[in-house]
């Protein structure tokens, strides 16, 4: 069995939905109208954080940034001054707006004008941040993917559905802009046009093992503590958290602790697609086996190269695999059809691999890519750029492209396909229950302990 450290957890330790009070404070109200800005709180600003208040504030006749809140000093005081300095030149006044900072998130989320919150934290904190943010009655914008545990992502959802927020995740390949072809090819799959859907065979990138890099302090502007949130104590190196000089790709994203690697990094966007080609947005699979290399030593944890194939209830298969192009290939008795990114990238550093093809659709026969979708077909949601969705559906009050649910099911697909990773034999699930059938091993890994103050299980409202 190939899980060097891998963090288990009994399931009664970390479920924060039956600490979770149901009744909101009194913040719960929805403020935001048609007639007036919709005012944003921004949790995180590394190398997505800056991705989403440059993708949200370019809507700013709808919303305003109040406040930002951000564990390092150095970086949430660079995004305090981008923010005013945008509002400077856009509104012609250079005292439009003072954003104020806080190193600390619970203060800023507590403020009453603040309506709407968007969270770019390390994968650990969303569950928390989320659950938090729901139960003060903000509307939430997360970075994918949902949670680092399946006992997380499902806490999200069932928190969203009580509370009656609106969520939206950023799963940008369900919006026209800038990634129309993924809704198009699930367009066309659920209509027919390969026939009868068989297989589809995901490839996502890999990450690289490092070195046992040692101990260094702690920056002075960095609260590490709490950076380190519901997970173990570890010595601080900058490698483990994030650059200090620049916005550049963290180390984080390889260590298990903070994140599963890109099974849900990259996964959560193609899984999540090919949950939408497939119908099967609010299930899961049913069976689910596969390998992997894990480092044996280094400071990196997250899983090397892989290959996974599930089974679902109806009949199609999912493989995934690194060995795969990056992209989703839809497989049916009379064709297939791949979509990707092609070499596009949400980030400068993204590591889509060298041998990305420009070509984002492909077909076993061109005239597929020509059919049209007509008015008594089957037409899915229409989004535009994400985080514009989510501002219309904070104003609306109608769900936006992805809900929490179906965030909580693709992240979901891609959690169990990192235990079976682990455990290396066939796991049989019950996407109803949600537990995995006479596994108590594999069901132990659905959810991690939780250091205290922080997780769920440790909310105070």
């Amino acid at each position: 069995m190939k899980r060097r450290d891998f963090l288990k957890g009994s399931l009664a330790a970390t479920t924060g939905l039956f600490g979770l009070p149901t009744i909101l404070s009194s913040t719960a109200a929805a403020k935001a109208s048609a007639n007036d800005k919709i005012n944003i709180a921004q949790i995180g600003y590394g190398r997505y954080g800056q991705t989403d208040v440059r993708e949200t504030i370019r809507h700013h006749d709808m919303c305003r940034f109040v406040a930002i809140a951000d564990v390092d000093t150095k970086r949430g005081n660079i995004g305090k001054e981008w923010i005013e300095n945008y509002y400077e030149r856009e509104m012609g006044n250079s005292n439009y707006i003072d954003v104020k900072f806080y190193q600390d998130y619970r203060e800023m989320i507590r403020r009453d004008d603040v309506d709407a919150v968007v969270i770019s934290t390390p994968d650990h904190w969303h569950a928390r941040q989320v659950v938090e943010c729901a139960m003060l009655g903000k509307d939430i914008f997360v970075q994918k993917p949902a949670a680092v545990t399946h006992e997380h992502s499902r806490a999200i959802s069932d928190t969203i559905n009580r509370t009656g927020r609106i969520f939206q995740i950023g799963t940008q390949q369900r919006a026209s802009d800038p990634w129309p072809q993924f809704k198009f090819v699930c367009e066309l799959v659920r209509n027919g046009a390969i026939g009868k859907l068989k297989n589809v065979k995901v490839g996502l990138p890999t990450d690289p093992s490092g070195e046992d890099w040692p101990e260094e302090p702690v920056p002075d502007n960095l609260d590490y503590d709490m950076w380190l949130g519901y997970t173990p104590v570890a010595p601080y190196n900058e490698r483990r958290v994030h650059p200090q000089d620049d916005f550049s790709r963290p180390g984080w994203l390889r260590i298990e602790e903070y994140c599963a690697g890109m099974i849900t990094g990259w996964g959560s966007h193609h899984i999540d697609i090919a949950h939408w080609g497939m119908g099967t947005e609010y299930t899961g699979p049913i069976e689910i086996e596969g390998t992997a290399e894990f480092p044996e030593s280094g400071l990196w944890t997250v899983h090397g190269p892989y290959d996974v194939r599930s089974k679902y209830a109806n009949g199609v298969t999912m493989h995934v695999s690194n060995k795969h192009p990056n992209g989703i290939r839809f497989e049916g008795e009379d064709g297939w059809i791949f979509v990707s990114r092609g070499q596009a990238r949400a980030t400068a550093d993204d590591p889509i691999g060298d041998d990305a093809d420009d070509e984002t659709l492909q077909a076993s026969d061109p005239d597929i890519l020509r059919t049209k979708i007509g008015p008594n077909d089957l037409h899915l949601y229409e989004s535009p750029e994400i985080h514009k969705d989510w501002l219309q559906s904070v104003r609306s009050r109608r769900p936006g492209a992805t809900n929490a649910e179906l965030a909580h099911r693709s992240t979901s697909a891609c959690i169990l396909k990192q235990i079976a990773m682990h455990l290396e034999r066939k796991l049989y699930w019950d996407p109803v229950n949600e537990r995995f059938k006479n596994d108590d091993e594999a069901n132990e890994m659905l959810s991690r302990p939780e250091r205290m103050p922080y997780g769920i299980a440790h909310i105070n409202i």
